[in-house]
This record gives structure tokens, sequence and C-alpha cells, in this order.
């Protein structure tokens, strides 16, 4: 039913890239802040969410804010207590639909559960409330899966060996390995699209532990971290699909990047190309890819996430041999959880002493 948490001060709906610190992943995206009009110095910050927060998880949200104001966070069961709850908040925690915005008078802050925001309701995408993302924070266990597909596909873990192993045998006699399907990842060239949080590690893995080079693509005008060789805004992207070894799906899903690594990509990908699919499933054509893959235009996919989820069964990509396929679980572990937390009670103390949210979303942009 309700427990309780903070906040105080408010925000504007305009976001700025903040300058991106050197060697790391760009810094989070702010907004500026005004004083929230008619609110009492030190009165609580009223959060309301049907996310079931764990005590523990509720008293770090608190006391991350303490030191400007008390914080009420009330965790409802239904939907309809979520929307009587509604009348009194300032924050949500989660999602809001547009028709409940008229029994939220108070509200100027919704605090999404994940990165992606695409399912946007349109009433609230065009009122003043601002959002905020948990972008970066899954590209950690994201990063990490990116390799270890990309890996299972450039040492023939996927094609070879596991077959083998599910047959309980190995086909090379000892001491007479065969070379043809282990490829080496040094000195080749990884291409990705969206250097956001998950692009961005993914590039420093893969230069700064498999000594590749990097391309990367995205539209805002981002510094470019050392670890990546060129930096390109996405009229490029055509003219780097022939040059990468590696080409990486790590945008956001919008307008523009719906079905954007269609049939006309994966036929300009070299043979021996891999491709890399990370943050959403829609960003790819699933047909074209199998066909890709059956017909040889490339060497491989390793996908995290796919345009039906989870991947209907009887799909022809389970007839390929030389793909990879987790289940749009990479972003997930118990390190991610705190992370999450961390974040939201940081915005929380930021909100109650009036200083600018990190992670606001430009509603008009999708991201």
């Amino acid at each position: 039913m309700a427990t309780r948490v903070s906040r105080r001060t408010v925000i504007a709906t305009a976001g700025a890239a903040a300058p991106m610190a050197a060697a790391s992943v760009r810094q989070p995206v702010v907004a500026p802040f005004a004083q929230a009009a008619g609110r009492a110095p030190g009165s609580p910050v009223r959060i309301v969410t049907m996310y079931k927060f764990e005590p523990a998880e509720v008293e770090r949200i608190v006391q991350r804010a303490a030191e400007f104001a008390p914080v009420e966070i009330r965790i409802c069961d239904t939907r309809q207590e979520f929307q009587t709850a509604l009348r009194d908040a300032e924050v949500v925690y989660g999602d809001v639909r547009g028709n409940e915005l008229d029994y939220a008078p108070r509200l100027k802050w919704v605090q999404a559960g994940g990165a992606g925001v695409e399912g946007m309701d349109e009433k609230f995408r065009s009122s003043p409330i601002v959002m905020t993302n948990y972008a970066r924070v899954f590209a950690h266990g994201i990063s990490e899966t990116a390799i270890g597909l990309l890996l299972a596909l450039s040492r023939g873990l996927v094609k070879h060996y596991l077959p083998q192993f599910y047959l309980k045998k190995t086909n090379n006699p000892v001491g007479t390995p065969k070379s043809d399907h282990h490829v080496e990842m040094v000195g080749r060239t990884m291409g990705i699209v969206g250097m956001g949080g998950i692009g961005s590690m993914t590039a420093r893995r893969a230069h700064c532990g498999l000594d590749m080079r990097v391309i990367g693509i995205d539209p805002k005008p981002l510094p470019k971290p050392e670890y990546v060789a060129e930096l390109h805004d996405p009229s490029y992207f055509m003219k780097m699909v022939p040059q990468v070894d590696v080409l990486v799906a790590a945008a956001p899903h919008t307008k523009e990047t719906e079905r954007m690594f269609n049939e006309k990509v994966f036929r300009a990908m070299k043979k021996t190309a891999y491709f890399l699919a990370l943050s959403r499933g829609a960003l790819f054509d699933d047909m074209a890819l199998v066909k890709a893959l059956k017909e040889g235009w490339i060497a491989g996919a390793g996908l995290d996430v796919f345009p039906t989820e989870p991947a209907p069964p009887g799909h022809p990509i389970f007839d390929c041999d030389n793909v990879i396929l987790s289940a749009h679980t990479s972003g997930w572990s118990p390190d991610r959880q705190v992370r999450l937390i961390d974040v939201f009670a940081d915005n929380v103390r930021r909100y109650a002493g009036g200083i600018a949210l990190m992670n606001v979303v430009d509603k008009q942009k999708g991201y």
C-alpha cells in the first residue's frame, strides 16, 4: 500500500548534453530547472508508483534527499489506486497514461522505468511534464553481452563447438585444431550506430579489450572519445557499412531508426562481417536478416533483441546456424538494480534541492 519518500524543486522541459568526460562515456543529460511555484520550502516531495520498491530501496531514496526535504513514496497495488494517488503527486516512477494527466494537477516529473521511451503516450509527449530515463544504466551488462555474442561467433563456438557439445563429442583430434572458423578481432573495425550508453561502452570494450578500430554514428554533435577512431552523423551510415567487420545496432527506436538495418544494408556488408543487435529489435528487418544469414551475405549475427519478442517459435531465424540469440536480457543483473535505485535517488535529491535533473528525455525526439 503506501510507503514514502520526498523531494523539492522543479525543472523545465529542455535538455542539454553535458560535455563528455575524457576517455569515458558521455555525461548524463540534464535539464534546467525552475523553482516550483507555490511550494513551501521543506514540504514533502510526493512520489507515486506501481513499482514494488524494496523497503531498503525506499530508505536509500529518502535518505539521499533528506538534506533538502522529506520524501513520501506511495506504492500502489492497482491502477485505480494509482489514479487516485496522482491527485497529490509531484513525481511518478514508471509510466503515466495521457488520460491520467487530468488526475495529476501537480505532476512535474516522470521517471521512466527503462531507457527506451518509444511507447510514450502522445498526450503526455505534448505536456510540459519532464521525463527522465535510465540511459546508460543498462550499458554495463549489455556491452559485456555484446562482446560475448561477438566472440561466440568469431571463435566458432556457435557454428562448430556448441553443436558438437550437444552431441557429446568433438570432431577435431587433439593437437590438430582447425583455424578456418577462428577469426581474430584484433585490428578489425567495428561500426556502431548510436553512441549513447550502450554504443559508447561497447566501443570502449571493443577498442580497449580487443584492440579494434571503432567508427561511431550519432545524430548529436558529440565530442569524439579517444577510443573511437571516427565519429560521424547519420549521413555517413551507408559509407560506413561496407568498411566494418562488425556492425552494431545500438540506437534508440524512433521513426528514423525503425528497420534501418534492412536488405540494402545487409547486402552492403562484407561477407565476413557480423551483425549485433543490442538496443531495440525494431531497428532491423528480421526476414532480410534471415536471408542474409542463409545466403551468406554476412558471416553471422548476435541478437539480444528481436522485432517480435520473444522470437516466435518456428521463426526461420532458428534455422540459421550462424546466429546466437538471447532474450533481451543482457541489461539485467543484481548490480544493475543497485544502479537503478542510485540514479533515481540522486535525481530525487536533485529535485528536492532545485538542482538540474540527470537523463532528461527530449520527448519530441524520443530519447
